[in-house]
């Protein structure tokens, strides 16, 4: 993996973790998380309308040079892997990958502001609802004062799943370049469990070998109910999905 670009697309505007850090999607079975990498819970932290405002790091966890994860949502062990996805099928849960390898912003939505725009690919959104913020990022990006089209950034920049992008006017995506880190999401609010979250451009390797295109946020399913596996589309928050390594989300 010393030159990446001879392995994986990197999304316009997103930067490519370089290190032997990457995220690869086993057939019918875990994930294995390849390097050493800061790796916690992350609780969305609502305000007092029930607004998603900011994240909070929770307990950490070790990894191994290769950490075997759950993605089925049946392990006994969270967040890593203790083979329960051998009975998956009996559960009614299918590790087949179903997301596209192509570029993501061919199904993205593109809405235009006066002064900046936003790409909206819905189908990867992880239900987190930092866009909820103000007026609804849908509705900041008409604006062009400077608190709408902060807001409308500072929103973005904290939907995990890179479902949100705001463009400049050189069609350019405003982005902040982040370490690597990777976070299991917790919903306060909702209490639930979410996805995994990946920070700072971690490339992810399909099962069959060939890697998705690198963004600089990426949430992966864990529950393993996702219709765009390996990433999350927010099924978690309907099936009400339990991690049991939080008391804050634990019903």
């Amino acid at each position: 993996m010393s030159n990446p670009s001879d392995y994986w697309h990197v999304q316009i505007g997103s930067t490519a973790n370089t290190s032997e850090i990457f995220i690869e999607v086993t057939k019918d079975g875990p994930y294995i998380l390849h390097g050493q990498v800061p790796f916690h819970l992350q609780y969305i932290i609502p305000d007092r309308q029930g607004v998603s405002r900011s994240y909070e790091n929770g307990e950490s966890f070790k990894l191994e040079k290769d950490t075997y994860l759950c993605r089925c949502g049946l392990s006994k062990n969270k967040p890593f892997c203790d083979n329960s996805h051998e009975q998956a099928r009996s559960f009614g849960v299918d590790l087949t990958d179903t997301a596209t390898l192509h570029d993501s912003l061919q199904t993205a939505e593109i809405i235009e502001g006066p002064v900046f725009s936003l790409s909206d690919d819905e189908k990867l959104c992880a239900f987190a609802r930092f866009c909820d913020q103000g007026k609804r990022i849908w509705n900041e990006i008409s604006y062009s004062d400077e608190n709408s089209l902060e807001g409308a950034i500072n929103m973005a920049h904290y939907c995990p799943s890179g479902r949100l992008l705001v463009w400049n006017q050189e069609n350019t995506p405003i982005e902040e370049n982040t370490v690597a880190e990777v976070g299991l999401i917790e919903d306060v609010l909702n209490q639930c469990s979410g996805p995994i979250a990946l920070w700072g451009g971690i490339p992810v390797k399909s099962s069959s070998g060939k890697y998705y295109e690198v963004r600089n946020r990426q949430t992966l399913c864990r529950c393993g109910q996702s219709s765009n596996k390996p990433f999350c589309d927010g099924t978690h928050a309907s099936m009400e999905f339990q991690d049991g390594l939080s008391k804050y989300t634990q019903k």
